[in-house]
């Protein structure tokens, strides 16, 4: 079955529950070996989900922000990396047809790839720069050379290397000054990965570090120029919310579960009875519940609104990252709380979430960024 042969969202959603069941399955085999999980996303390949943001005109699905969170956060519920991984090809995929920033025939021939399962991501962030969102300058240069482009330079935080047929590579173009994004295939001469992730959270994301060594290129390969001022609101970067708030589900039901099975001498029947555990147990229901509004209805508007008023929602996409990823690690936390000493085994997939969440106070926008924008938000 794929996802084009399904009508509603929900037929959807319930596709993927199917699909994240199997990823569950791999998790803590790949967390613990540090592997990318191929396996899934081969799968996700198959089932047509990595095309569903392609726009319609070009025979994609063109789905919903609304829809595209929901099963993000499905993908999450299995497994997290693999939901954070997917999560930057599709959304960019979705950005791109609706800004339409670049050449439509570089888009469109891009979208005829995406249908044949190629996959992309961005590849902004450097050692010397940090977050691109901070600002900073990228060290990786592109010197004409002729009718085409030589790049070389080094991208950290690479996520999903292993598998990305495309890298969309930020670079200051060494005659103007003005830096660009360039689409460089993998198969270009020059283009290698250096295996450096070793990060405890997300290990499985595969964000290596992208080397670039004399990377020669058509010049249509300069895809988009960035103009200096106000960055516009970007409604795709739900994922990473949505994908923590996958997270923190999981957590929720594990503990829930747990409750329901352990039960020791000192008590009769189950853990799940007891009035501290459903305290726990409502306060983690009442923090998904809360994330959960937030982040749909804020989805929802973007979907409704013209480009106009979605380019002044930064504040509220800001806003619902970080309530929905600090929300999701008060859960985990709550989850250990319920499960006790048995959720610091290796074996316990709670550890797994602990770590995985932690990672979201790190993908953009950070949190002090958000404050700050709401404060100039509020005095303005």
């Amino acid at each position: 079955m794929k996802f084009q042969e399904l009508n509603t969202i929900e037929e959807r959603v319930q596709l993927m529950e199917e699909l994240s069941r199997k990823f569950l399955s791999r998790a803590a085999k790949n967390d613990e070996e540090g592997r990318f999980p191929f396996e899934n996303i081969a799968e996700l390949k198959e089932s047509g989900y990595t095309s569903l943001t392609i726009p319609k005109r070009y025979g994609g699905e063109e789905i919903s922000l609304y829809e595209f969170i929901r099963l993000q956060e499905k993908i999450a519920e299995g497994d997290g990396s693999t939901a954070l991984s997917i999560g930057w090809h599709m959304g960019i995929i979705k950005s791109l047809g609706e800004k339409k920033s670049w050449e439509e025939s570089t888009f469109k021939a891009l979208c005829e790839e995406v249908h044949n399962g190629a996959l992309m991501n961005n590849c902004a962030t450097e050692p010397q720069t940090g977050s691109p969102t901070r600002g900073g300058k990228p060290f990786t240069t592109a010197v004409r050379d002729g009718d085409k482009w030589v790049i070389n330079g080094r991208k950290s935080f690479t996520t999903m290397a292993p598998v990305l047929d495309y890298f969309n590579v930020s670079a200051t173009i060494a005659e103007s000054g003005e830096t660009g994004n360039f689409l460089i295939p993998r198969t270009a001469d020059g283009v290698s990965l250096e295996e450096t992730w070793d990060s405890i959270a997300m290990r499985g994301t595969g964000s290596h570090d992208l080397i670039l060594k004399d990377v020669s290129v058509k010049e249509e390969a300069l895809v988009e120029l960035f103009k200096p001022g106000k960055k516009g609101a970007a409604g795709w970067l739900l994922h990473i919310p949505a994908c923590y708030l996958g997270i923190a589900q999981a957590a929720q039901t594990y503990a829930i579960d747990f409750a329901e099975e352990y039960s020791p001498n000192s008590i009769k029947g189950s853990i799940i009875d007891l009035p501290n555990v459903q305290q726990k147990i409502g306060e983690m229901e009442f923090e998904l519940m809360r994330a959960r509004h937030f982040l749909y209805s804020v989805a929802k508007q973007w979907d409704e609104e013209e480009e106009e008023v979605q380019s002044s929602m930064g504040p509220e996409l800001g806003a619902v990252k970080l309530a929905v990823t600090n929300a999701a690690i008060t859960v985990v936390d709550l989850a250990m709380r319920v499960v006790g000493a048995r959720s610091l085994s290796e074996k316990n997939p709670l550890q797994r979430y602990y770590r995985d969440v932690r990672a979201g106070l790190h993908n953009p926008p950070m949190d002090d960024m958000t404050i700050q924008l709401l404060a100039k938000n509020a005095i303005s």
